[in-house]
């Protein structure tokens, strides 16, 4: 029931399904069922919450429960959002193998953690599926759908069709890959953005503003590939105009970062320039930032409309 279940359980509701939140702290679902409540009805009132149903309407389908056996009876599906920690994260799987039927799907919340190391030697392993979201899944709707090698193309289809019916935009990945899709993508950019700085050719804040002012605007409505496509007389037009550029630039990368250092001192005293780290300053710039992937969200959703 932290940040990411809380996010999940409303999308959910959203979409009209009961959602069982589970924890094993009664006082954290007391707290995290609180904070959803606060959140529906801000949202409500500003006119930006999803789904067809009221802010109490979507309540009503929320409960929470400290019995892991009593939150997955009669289940369909049921998101795991434990920390980071692959040993935790095993044992609630051990745990749910033993008290599922045959057709509940087990998908899990990781951002890194590879299915094969997740569901292998598990009973219900045809049945367990990673349906990874970006955070906070709410006002982000990506979420990638990742197998096991043994996963059952079924689970593969009901989750990518649930997914699709609350609203989120999924996407399916063929085979599990180090990193998944995602930050693969997110990493690459990090990788070349910390380079560049620590070479001195940029500041931090600087190379922020290529990618919001920059890559960005264009990124938040098509992608890479078709961006190429655009710039071009389509895709193979691009390759033969560009591509020996483009490995010209490709060839100058260096190494990957260590991620330490002199670098850190200086990405780290520019942000915190920006914006200081005190967890008031740091909550409210979360707070703006996810007012304005809800304002870009609306945006896309009224230019798909026309």
């Amino acid at each position: 029931s932290g940040l990411i279940g809380r996010s999940w359980a409303m999308v959910f509701a959203a979409g009209g399904f009961k959602v069982k939140l589970y924890d094993i702290a009664q006082q954290q679902l007391t707290s995290a069922l609180e904070n959803i409540r606060k959140e529906m009805k801000e949202m409500e009132k500003s006119g930006v919450l999803k789904g067809a149903l009221s802010a109490e309407q979507q309540l009503a389908l929320i409960s929470i429960c400290t019995d892991l056996k009593a939150a997955v009876e009669g289940a369909t599906f049921i998101q795991e959002c434990t920390p980071e920690n692959l040993e935790l994260k095993k044992k609630i799987f051990d745990q749910l193998d033993l008290i599922v039927g045959d057709s509940v799907i087990l998908s899990s919340s990781t951002s890194c953690l590879l299915p094969s190391k997740l569901f292998t030697g598990l009973k219900h392993v045809k049945q367990c599926i990673v349906s990874h979201p970006v955070n906070p899944p709410y006002f982000v709707p990506l979420v990638e759908i990742v197998p096991h090698p043994e996963t059952d193309p079924s689970t593969t289809e009901r989750t990518y069709a649930l997914m699709k019916k609350i609203g989120q935009s999924p996407v399916k990945l063929n085979r599990e890959i180090e990193g998944f899709v995602l930050n693969r993508l997110q990493y690459a950019v990090i990788s070349e953005a910390w380079r560049l700085v620590g070479e001195g050719v940029i500041s931090p804040t600087d190379l922020d503003l290529v990618m919001s002012d920059g890559l960005g605007m264009r990124y938040a409505f098509i992608g890479p590939l078709e961006t190429m496509h655009l710039n071009a007389e389509g895709v193979s037009n691009y390759c033969e105009r560009y591509a020996e550029g483009m490995r010209l630039v490709l060839n100058t990368f260096g190494p990957v970062p260590e991620f330490s250092g002199e670098t850190v001192r200086k990405v780290n005293q520019a942000l915190s320039e920006k914006i200081p780290v005190v967890p008031k300053v740091l909550d409210a710039r979360r707070k703006w930032r996810d007012e304005c992937l809800t304002g870009l969200a609306k945006l896309k959703t009224q230019m798909k409309s026309d």
